[in-house]
């Protein structure tokens, strides 16, 4: 199988972790409804707009393609932290995940084009943060690095020093999981095994 790998994602981390494999693969912006459908569970939320991303794009392709989508949410109490809507609300998130563990989950859908589904899945790493003091709860919102972060913070950036600990996939808390994405590609024949600078199709 020599199909070529579209991401779905406009997300630069997603595209980084790919890139660091050495995985050749082509990007195309997806389009998904993210609103919250009535008694969703985050679970079935985060592999919904997976599997959207992927589809809004393969949809429009003919030929050999595999569409990645994927989508992060954290999830503390069951309930979805998204991006922050402004400064005041990245607050009440870091408040909310101070001096204790939540979830984030990322799912990813594998598609065809035609709509054909061939994989979904759904990681969950769990996360510990260490207590934060007001003040650095503040001077970490005027990075702005929150604003654009499910949960408002970047494991990947200045938001690293909050975390105390991670248990599960570090690449999942980016945006993508690695290990599982590879294994699934793998299994598909979309990718040799390393090669001593990457993975090859």
């Amino acid at each position: 199988m020599n199909s070529r790998i579209i991401l779905a994602s406009s997300s630069p981390r997603r595209k980084e972790l790919l890139q660091s494999v050495g995985i050749k693969f082509e990007v195309i912006a997806p389009l998904s409804d993210e609103s919250l459908l009535h008694n969703e569970n985050p679970k079935d939320y985060a592999l919904r707009l997976a599997l959207e991303k992927a589809i809004s794009v393969s949809q429009n392709l003919d030929g050999d393609f595999l569409v990645i989508g994927a989508d992060t949410i954290v999830v503390v109490d069951d309930e979805i932290l998204g991006k922050p809507l402004n400064e005041e609300d990245a607050g009440v998130m870091l408040s909310r995940i101070s001096g204790r563990e939540h979830h984030v989950l990322t799912a990813f859908s594998i598609t065809k084009p035609k709509d054909t589904i061939l994989h979904s899945q759904v990681v969950d790493t769990k996360v510990r943060v260490k207590t934060l003091e007001p003040e650095e709860i503040e001077g970490y919102i005027k990075t702005t690095e929150p604003m654009d972060k499910a949960g408002a913070y970047g494991i990947q950036g200045i938001g690293a020093f909050l975390v105390k600990g991670v248990y599960g996939s570090y690449t999942n808390v980016v945006g993508l999981p690695l290990v599982e994405v590879l294994e699934v590609l793998n299994k598909l024949g979309a990718l040799r095994l390393f090669c001593g600078d990457g993975f090859r199709k």
